[in-house]
């Protein structure tokens, strides 16, 4: 059979990128474009023993790799993000066909993004450096060792920006490393096995396999030469990663979602805190960090909600690839019945659908508003990853900062208001790995960024993703016992 399909003129293998070279499997599945639910192509169906062979091909990689100057690793990070910029076109339209995102945010903002994520770790590596201190005449000198194979397991949502936030500072650090992109979306993962070849970057140091679930996966998270793993995605399969990864405690980095407030009080611009709120439908709702649950003072509820309804409705939704869409659809038909059962439930339970409320034809869901939910609901309290925003009001300062932090996420927050004190107040007390005060989304890569609670565990960001991808070192030495040799 052929193991390559081709996505609007774009050529894409499909087949595992292993060891520098591409490698078949006895079975495949088959990947859908959730714009109109039709094939793409096959996709090779790894398990264990592909899972095996990439692991060993990265240990095999690992020495010479991580024993390479920190110099010619950062030329190779920026000769893929060269390679990454000449294909923006063409990783633009296979995301967009293979998750259904918005082509004109890939070839604006998501691609262009791809390639500075390894432009950056690239010079942040080579600027990484801790001062030496001294301790009762001692110095002590803290280095960053690599530490080993990397197992990298990515979402849907945004397949190659957080590949490539994991990929990047992980190969910078001297790891190899075996990604393992969502079986929803594989193609422009595969795509950048062959830009990371055609930079130079060597045989076995990048290794893409593709699977199902635990079906490669556990393979790969309890490998015994897996040195770190780095996951986004959902609890439960991050507990499943963590039970397996037990064994050999091999290091987590865990990004896991949530279910993120916006809080808009009433000395806040409100045509500022309606856009910002409108925002939260990007991606069609699948959106880790979305401010899902709107808190507003009561006393400006009512003109929030009637300038939202007006701002939201006027969205257009339809097909991705078309420059006036603004909502496209969701990934899969299992996502949209999880989407619609969430929904239907919380009417049931005496929720009312302001604007949205119902699946549309195909895998579309209309941009959806409830209101009259308690804060136990399920709609509130867990995370439904579609265009469905809940809106709650509160009385006070106290009540807001009590709804925002009463769930049992903490990923992410957002403020509008038009006072810096409450601003500060209120952004200290609230339980979230970022908080965006009159703005949203915007993420510097030398900030840390991960959840608190099961939002998450650990951090990634500039230094803080090498503390993580490394071994930290530090040596001390004495100011005696050396030998003079001239």
């Amino acid at each position: 059979m052929s193991y390559k399909t081709i996505v609007a003129g774009v050529s894409v293998d499909t087949r595992h990128w292993i060891g520098g070279e591409r490698v078949a499997s006895a079975e495949t599945f088959t990947d859908h474009s959730p714009i109109d639910g039709q094939p793409i192509g096959e996709i090779a169906r790894g398990g264990p023993a592909e899972a095996r062979a990439a692991v060993a091909a990265a240990k095999a990689a690992f020495p010479s790799w991580a024993a390479t100057p920190r110099a010619e690793r950062a030329r190779l990070l920026h000769a893929i993000a060269d390679g990454v910029e000449k294909r923006i076109e063409e990783l633009a339209i296979v995301e967009t066909t293979d998750n259904g995102a918005l082509l004109r945010s890939h070839r604006r903002g998501v691609m262009p993004r791809v390639a500075h994520n390894f432009r950056f770790f690239a010079d942040w590596l080579l600027t990484l450096e801790h001062e030496d201190f001294e301790t009762r005449g001692h110095i002590n000198h803290v280095s960053w060792d690599p530490a080993g194979p990397c197992v990298l397991i990515t979402p849907w949502n945004a397949p190659l920006m957080l590949a490539t936030w994991k990929v990047a500072p992980a190969l910078a650090a001297g790891n190899t490393v075996v990604l393992k992109p969502a079986e929803w979306t594989p193609l422009t993962a595969s795509l950048l096995a062959d830009i990371a070849a055609e930079a130079g970057l060597p045989a076995g140091v990048l290794n893409v396999v593709q699977g199902y679930g635990a079906e490669i996966g556990d393979a790969l998270t309890s490998h015994p030469d897996v040195r770190r793993i780095s996951f986004t995605g959902s609890v439960p399969t991050a507990r499943r990663i963590a039970a397996s990864a037990a064994a050999n405690l091999t290091p987590l980095s865990l990004e896991l979602g949530g279910k993120s407030p916006l809080l808009v009080f009433a000395d806040a611009d409100l045509d500022l805190a309606v856009d910002l709120a409108v925002e939260q439908y990007d991606n069609a709702g699948q959106v880790c960090l979305a401010a899902t649950r709107f808190l507003v003072e009561e006393s400006v509820a009512g003109e929030f909600t009637q300038r939202f309804v007006a701002k939201a409705s006027a969205l257009q939704q339809g097909d991705p690839r078309d420059e006036s869409t603004d909502v496209g659809p969701n990934i899969h038909p299992r996502q949209l019945e999880k989407i619609d059962g969430f929904v239907q439930r919380a009417i049931a339970a005496g929720a009312r659908a302001v604007i949205g409320g119902q699946r549309l034809d195909g895998q579309f869901y209309a941009p959806t508003l409830l209101t009259d939910v308690a804060q136990d609901s399920e709609v509130v309290q867990e995370e439904v990853f579609g265009p469905v925003l809940t809106l709650q009001t509160f009385a006070d300062e106290d009540e807001a900062i009590r709804l925002a932090n009463d769930t049992r996420f903490g990923l992410a927050a957002t403020l509008a208001t038009g006072d810096r004190e409450r601003a500060e107040r209120v952004t200290a007390q609230l339980v979230a790995g970022t908080v965006w005060v009159n703005c949203f989304f915007v993420r510097d890569l030398q900030a840390p960024f991960g959840g608190s609670r099961l939002s998450g565990v650990g951090r990634e960001g500039g230094t803080w993703s090498f503390d993580f991808y490394c071994d930290l070192k530090n040596t001390v030495t004495a100011p005696k016992g050396f030998k003079d040799h001239g």
